[in-house]
């Protein structure tokens, strides 16, 4: 087989963060599993090695429940970073049973289908008035007129976020995400720092105000949520997830929007196809998020050794699995790098699998539908204005931005 030298996998060239889809191909026909030297990790591309490995409880988003650092063979993380790891570390994504399955059965309590049901209507309401303001100016851009205020609105409105405190939410978020990239920078940890303890700091005085005056927002609902044994979410956990749900609230969504629209651009019979029949905004919404997935990476600690394809990999070892490689894959998508909106069946993994399935998935369908319906039938000549540019990201995908016409 080939070394992973050998083959393109480079997620700092920007060639292949434009388009990392070929070299996912030769990984994939090299093998189901490989090292890569540069972050110390095990990449898998295949979709059914994947998909399994989101549900095998050998492998973990930490390793702190059951080991220490020293005993897990891993260094520590620098002092002077400990605001951003205590939250990230106390939310339900990087927590593992039983603390996982206490926090995510809280979080439900006020997390739930029919809250979610409930925003529907303010959420095709916004679309529909972004659309509007899109056309009234002749165009834009995609990213920052419609991709970013809808779902940051939208979790801010359900966390009971004020309107006039929203502003540095957006910010907030993408220095903090700046930390799931590979091998960030010490600038990054930095940023990812300040941004962790200011916005802690914002929300702790919200909880503390919401206790005083409660509401029917979902902050209120967390600190009403308790079981049986009369477990609550501590005051971290509260902050660890508000951050959690608005960063993973928008990050997909977001970038799922301005992917999915260059995708539709670049394949102008498709879109005509859509514009033709809005019927197929649902199937057009999962096969966009198939076709240019929005987080290609998610990362796992093999707590108990395990064996893939006769590769033993060790306890301490870390998996990183490929999502956009896994929803590529031929062996389960007919004709992969075809766009097909009309693809029913269509098993992509983009909210990934398991115990850490997205409990957002519901409300990111509703906002991707109501912005794709909205600037269909209020912008039904939108087009590209000009060519545009991939952010350096390899894990978390999107463009700087998305010039449209209108007209």
């Amino acid at each position: 087989m080939a070394a992973l030298d050998d083959l393109a996998f480079d997620p700092w060239n920007p060639a292949f963060v434009a388009d990392p889809y070929p070299a996912y191909a030769e990984l994939r026909e090299a093998g189901r599993v490989r090292y890569f030297e540069s972050t110390n990790q095990w990449l898998v591309g295949h979709h059914a090695d994947v998909s399994a490995l989101l549900r095998d409880r050998r492998l973990g988003r930490t390793y702190q429940h059951r080991f220490t650092h020293e005993e897990f063979g891993r260094t520590a993380p620098p002092p002077e970073h400990e605001p951003f790891h205590t939250l990230n570390d106390h939310g339900m994504l990087d927590l593992e049973p039983p603390d996982h399955t206490r926090i995510r059965r809280l979080v439900s309590k006020a997390f739930t289908p029919r809250t979610v049901e409930r925003l529907r209507p303010y959420v095709e309401r916004l679309a529909g008035e972004l659309a509007d303001a899109l056309v009234a100016a002749g165009g834009g851009d995609l990213l920052t007129d419609v991709a970013e205020p809808l779902p940051v609105a939208v979790i801010a409105e359900m966390l009971g976020i004020p309107e006039a405190d929203r502003a540095p939410l957006r910010p907030w978020s993408a220095d903090i995400c700046g930390m799931y990239e590979l091998n960030p920078p010490e600038e990054t940890a930095q940023k990812a720092v300040r941004a962790s303890l200011e916005f802690s700091e914002y929300l702790r005085e919200l909880i503390a105000e919401r206790r005083e005056n409660p509401g029917e927002d979902l902050i209120s609902g967390l600190i009403a949520a308790h079981d049986e044994d009369d477990d609550r979410l501590t005051e971290q956990e509260m902050i660890s997830t508000c951050v959690l749900l608005l960063n993973a609230g928008h990050e997909a969504t977001v970038n799922s929007t301005v992917n999915g629209w260059w995708a539709l651009f670049r394949h102008p019979d498709q879109l005509a196809a859509l514009r033709a029949d809005h019927s197929l905004v649902p199937s057009a919404v999962e096969e966009l998020m198939r076709y240019d997935t929005p987080l290609q990476l998610f990362e796992r600690w093999v707590l108990d050794e395990i064996e893939i394809d006769g590769q033993v990999i060790p306890r301490g070892a870390e998996i990183a699995m490929l999502f956009g490689s896994a929803n590529h894959d031929p062996a389960v998508f007919t004709d992969p790098e075809r766009l097909d909106l009309t693809r029913r069946d269509n098993p992509h993994i983009s909210f990934s699998a398991g115990i850490h399935y997205c409990i957002g998935a519901p409300l990111a369908r509703i906002e991707l539908a109501a912005s794709m319906t909205a600037l269909l039938r209020k912008a039904p000549t939108l087009r590209l204005a000009t060519e545009p540019r991939r952010k350096p990201n390899f894990v978390i995908r999107g463009l700087e931005g998305l010039a449209v016409e209108v007209g």
